[in-house]
């Protein structure tokens, strides 16, 4: 099926809304399974999205500080590699039940039989 110019600038638009809206998804995810640094984080986000999602650092830290302030991301100093220490995020207790609460009930949404034949 061919895509006219407004078919992809409309997709354009809609792509760049719905990003911006997983941002908070992503991140938890790359904290899920341990503590890390911001540059890991965005390395994360980007490989495990086949580089369809990209952050930039400064993003990242606003949202981190957004998370923490709101206790379900936290951090701890660590000394850095011949330079200043680096801060390693982690999810809290409250974080990572959001998260598993999250994906209940949103993501596994779309391995239900009825909606994945709507999208077949």
């Amino acid at each position: 099926m061919k895509q006219t110019n407004k078919t992809q600038e409309l997709l354009s638009a809609w792509e760049d809304t719905y990003k911006k809206g997983q941002l908070t998804l992503w991140i938890f995810l790359a904290l899920k399974d341990g503590k890390k640094y911001v540059d890991e984080i965005r390395e994360f986000v980007q490989e495990q999205s086949e580089e369809t999602m990209s952050c930039e650092s400064q993003s990242l830290y606003r949202n981190l500080r957004k998370y923490q302030h709101v206790g379900v991301v936290d951090f701890e100093t660590r000394e850095g590699n011949k330079g200043p220490d680096r801060k390693y995020y982690y999810l809290t207790d409250v974080g990572s039940e959001l998260l598993e609460t999250f994906i209940k009930r949103n993501i596994n949404l779309f391995f239900n039989d009825r909606i994945q034949k709507l999208i077949k």
